[in-house]
């Protein structure tokens, strides 16, 4: 039976969002650039009813609390993607509250974006949120790390950043089509270039360009692919078999296997990128959130013994 993902969604995303990104993007000034990405990115998907949001902070760092209904299991830092120069907390909302209403508390830091502020402030930021619960009490056996697209690869640096600092590490990180190679060297930019209903592989260097400034974009810091991972708690990691970012996930993965991480990893058949964040229109946005939601809670049991 054709999937709704397949005969819907994708051909909307790729009529929306890539007529977008897929311009050229040659002579165009860095703040220009920005804007078309926050326009083609920045309007909010509609999230399932029922969220309890509260503005907050968190390390000092600004946010968007999402609060379950229940006392909750964990906290999640989630940190949300948009090519580390679009979107917000607002923006990812179906994410947050799929957390809560499997009952987890998030926090999702409104990290600073780029151009206007370059590699590593949204590291910073997102570090400097993680210490906050740390400071707050927060056990780290209770505490996962999640996040999409940028964010995941943020979520990863995080971790990296974190274990150089000498902080404990969280129960496990849940990581959505991660970004974590900012040199685009994965080959799935190119076979699966025509294939991707949202990214487009020929305009993501120059979102890599306005995030990294003169920085290396194989610092592992930036791009966590390039880290030393061992010592990390475990991965959880989703991504879509069609994205352009696909080889980000498997590379990542065996990478991580062979620094002694364990790792659980599924990709899933003709999604599109960051498909959970369609909670309301696709069935396995939905089956995603509750295979994670049962992987953390194995995952946090364990941790807890």
């Amino acid at each position: 039976m054709p999937s709704l993902a397949s005969h819907i969604v994708n051909p909307l995303i790729r009529a929306v969002v890539k007529s977008q990104l897929s311009a050229d993007v040659s002579g165009r000034t860095e703040a220009a650039i920005a804007r078309r990405v926050r326009r083609a990115l920045g309007t909010p998907v509609l999230p399932p009813p029922g969220g309890r949001y509260v503005k907050g902070e968190c390390g000092g760092i600004p946010g968007l609390w999402t609060e379950p209904k229940a006392p909750p299991a964990a906290t999640v830092l989630y940190i949300h993607g948009g090519g580390f120069i679009a979107c917000s907390p607002a923006t990812h909302k179906p994410f947050t509250l799929a957390f809560a209403k499997r009952g987890f508390r998030v926090f999702a830091p409104d990290y600073r974006l780029a151009p206007e502020h370059r590699f590593p402030a949204a590291l910073d930021d997102a570090l400097a949120a993680y210490r906050g619960l740390l400071d707050a009490g927060g056990d780290p056996a209770s505490l996962v790390i999640a996040g999409d697209s940028a964010g995941g690869g943020l979520a990863l640096s995080t971790l990296v950043a974190a274990k150089r600092d000498g902080l404990p590490m969280p129960a496990c990180a849940v990581l959505f089509s991660p970004w974590t190679d900012l040199a685009c060297a994965g080959d799935s930019m190119r076979t699966n270039l025509r294939a991707d209903p949202m990214l487009c592989a020929t305009t993501m260097p120059a979102a890599a360009a306005l995030y990294l400034g003169a920085a290396d974009e194989r610092d592992p810091l930036a791009s966590p692919l390039h880290a030393d991972l061992a010592g990390l708690p475990p991965l959880c990691i989703h991504a879509s078999a069609i994205e352009v970012l696909r080889d980000d996930s498997t590379r990542l993965a065996t990478r991580a296997r062979e620094a002694g991480v364990e790792v659980s990893i599924r990709l899933w058949d003709n999604m599109p990128h960051v498909w959970p964040i369609f909670q309301l229109l696709l069935p396995e946005a939905r089956r995603t959130m509750d295979e994670v939601a049962e992987y953390l809670t194995a995952r946090i049991a364990q941790t807890r013994r």
